[in-house]
């Protein structure tokens, strides 16, 4: 069975900070964060890959709150418990991957219930 390192030992990347547009820039399909407007391809490349890692970051820690509320909700001690397939129609997902992902979080939970690390802890489904 594969053990659980914990994450001290590879620190969790922080995100570049996303600044929000303003709603006339956000409107226009061609502007993203301003970087239609670098014209230096060393800094489109370092700004580009900054926001590529924010959102990656981002999307990763969405992730691990959706399987700890997943986990939550198919609690089996809750009395408005709900299935994997409740679940999976309220996140838009397949049933299959609504169950792995109680699984996940239920990891998850342990992990911040017993004081080992808590989210980013255990790699994503």
């Amino acid at each position: 069975m594969a053990e659980h390192t914990p994450r001290r030992e590879q620190p969790r990347l922080r995100p570049a900070p996303l600044l929000f547009e303003p709603a006339e820039a956000a409107s226009d399909p061609e502007h993203f964060f301003d970087l239609e407007s670098v014209e230096d391809p060393r800094e489109l490349l370092e700004r580009s890959t900054e926001l590529t890692l924010a959102f990656r970051a981002a999307a990763d820690r969405a992730t691990e709150f959706q399987a700890m509320a997943a986990a939550q909700l198919a609690d089996p001690r809750r009395f408005d418990r709900l299935t994997s397939a409740d679940i999976a129609e309220r996140a838009e997902w397949t049933e299959d991957y609504a169950k792995k992902m109680v699984e996940f979080g239920r990891d998850l939970l342990r992990g911040v219930d017993g004081g080992a690390g808590g989210p980013g802890s255990v790699d994503p489904v």
